[in-house]
């Protein structure tokens, strides 16, 4: 198993920028892709942005230009830096990591945007 803990959350003005991070522990040999997902009130999680075991990145089109994911391997830690946030960039957001078996969570973290 893959256990994920993630920080950095919080309240921003917008225009602002966080940045999250996500410490994975465990199986962390069988990981072949992390993530970040979001989850507003009322709506579905979301995709904003992934990064591959090969370093290939992707994200949401929403995010494209504000967000960036990168990776310290030597700290098994992944990063989320948003800049240029928006009110609509208010959600929960969850770490992920893909295996061959399964999806691990994080617990997720509170970011709140204000206007």
């Amino acid at each position: 198993q893959v256990q994920l803990v993630e920080s950095g959350g919080g309240l921003v003005q917008a225009g602002g920028s966080l940045r999250l991070s996500c410490a994975a522990s465990g199986r962390i040999f069988s990981i072949n892709a992390m993530g970040w997902y979001r989850q507003a009130p009322g709506k579905q999680r979301e995709l904003v942005a992934i990064i591959t075991s090969g370093g290939t990145t992707n994200y949401a089109d929403s995010v494209k230009g504000r967000f960036t994911i990168s990776r310290d391997n030597a700290k098994n830690t992944v990063y989320l830096q948003m800049n240029s946030l928006k009110p609509e960039d208010t959600a929960v957001y969850y770490c992920a990591a893909a295996t061959i078996a399964t999806t691990e969570w994080g617990q997720g973290t509170q970011v709140t945007v204000s206007s």
